[in-house]
């Protein structure tokens, strides 16, 4: 693994599990949101989605695949909040759950590629 991934994936992971855990709590805040709030949200996902593919956008399979699919995802879901501000908001059932659960799943193997001891490192 290159010292990019790990870097993106020690910032990456622990972000996805803040950001599920928060967004699963605190479910009932987002059927008030405005458009331009979601826009802002857009923004701000679609340039930490932009920094991530700028700083690492390697096709090879493994762990540099899974950082760039998350870079490559965060873009596309910052772009779709920005293109559709007013669009309809997550709704609180099974579907959500299981977004949040995929979200929580990814932050943690992106927290454990990034911060379990490099391979052949003196343990």
């Amino acid at each position: 693994m290159t010292s990019a991934t790990r870097r993106i994936a020690r910032i990456a992971g622990p972000t996805a599990i803040a950001l599920a855990a928060t967004e699963a709590a605190n479910m009932h805040i987002f059927a008030a949101q405005t458009a331009p709030v979601v826009y802002l949200n857009g923004t701000l996902l679609f340039v930490a989605g932009v920094a991530i593919v700028q700083a690492h956008n390697s096709w090879r399979w493994g762990s540099p695949l899974l950082v760039t699919l998350t870079g490559w995802g965060v873009t596309a879901l910052g772009l779709a909040r920005m293109i559709q501000p007013d669009g309809v908001t997550a709704q609180e059932g099974l579907f959500t759950a299981a977004i949040f659960l995929a979200m929580f799943v990814l932050g943690g193997l992106l927290s454990w590629l990034g911060y379990r001891p490099a391979q052949g490192a003196l343990r």
